[in-house]
């Protein structure tokens, strides 16, 4: 059994090489998707090359497939992932400085003219009107199976608040054996936990973490969490700490759209 889980520890990715993680929670113009998608297509050789130029660890673009009941709920949602906060940090700085559009008319050299590129960097925000940012230090994590992300994968996010001290030593005590018990036996692929330490000011200021999932479409997760805590005392107890330790909102189901 041992030399088992070693195996998949060996065959899947060990995943927190992305310390740091910019969450951007966009809500669109009425019947500006079909531009937004463009403009984020127009990106995918500049993610790339950012990848390469190590400006950032990766990207990827998420569809919100569940429907929000607050008012200008994001329709799209935007991880952006780091080694570093002084990598994230220079990547902020080189927004402000307005260094990616050299950049951008750089990866299009040959193939768009500068004046073409500046244009479409120009349209940026013109199809959204609300992007929340959230800065967030990933605090745990398990490994990671089922290969690559994909377009067409599925994930979800947890916001939670931190009503007690004690909230992430649940999180990593409790759920955490529950999730990597799940991947072993392929029916999760993926848990991390991350702290939400600074968020732009039209940001929503009552999220003080987020769980974040990648998940497999036919398996209900909840159910079966559900059917651990019943049975066992122990485990009704460590989850009546883990519910008093946080409020938790309504899960936020994702569809990968692309990634880099």
């Amino acid at each position: 059994m041992k030399k088992f889980i070693l195996l998949l520890t060996l065959i899947f990715t060990i995943t927190v090489n992305s310390q740091y993680v910019i969450l951007s929670a966009i809500s669109l113009n009425e019947g500006a998707e079909a531009d937004y998608l463009k403009l984020e297509e127009f990106f995918n050789p500049i993610h790339d090359a950012a990848i390469e130029a190590g400006i950032q660890n990766g990207q990827t673009l998420y569809k919100v497939t569940s429907e929000s009941d607050s008012e200008n709920g994001p329709n799209y949602v935007i991880l952006t992932t780091f080694s570093s906060k002084e990598q994230l940090d220079n990547y902020n700085q080189s927004w402000a400085n307005n260094d990616w559009l050299p950049f951008a008319q750089n990866v299009y050299k040959g193939k768009m003219s500068k004046r073409s590129v500046q244009r479409i960097m120009n349209s940026i925000g013109t199809f959204s009107n609300e992007r929340r940012n959230y800065h967030i230090q990933v605090t745990d994590a398990t490994i990671s199976a089922g290969g690559d992300l994909k377009p067409g994968d599925v994930a979800f996010m947890l916001p939670m608040t931190k009503k007690t001290d004690d909230f992430e030593n649940y999180e990593s005590e409790v759920w955490k054996p529950i999730a990597e018990r799940l991947i072993l036996d392929g029916n999760h692929r993926f848990w991390a936990l991350g702290n939400v330490y600074e968020r732009t000011e039209n940001a929503y200021d009552y999220m003080t973490h987020f769980a974040y999932n990648l998940a497999y479409s036919d398996f209900n997760l909840f159910e079966y969490v559900q059917d651990q805590i019943n049975s066992s005392f122990e485990m009704q107890k460590l989850w009546e700490g883990i519910q008093s330790s946080r409020d938790m909102a309504d899960p936020i189901y994702l569809e990968v759209i692309s990634t880099h």
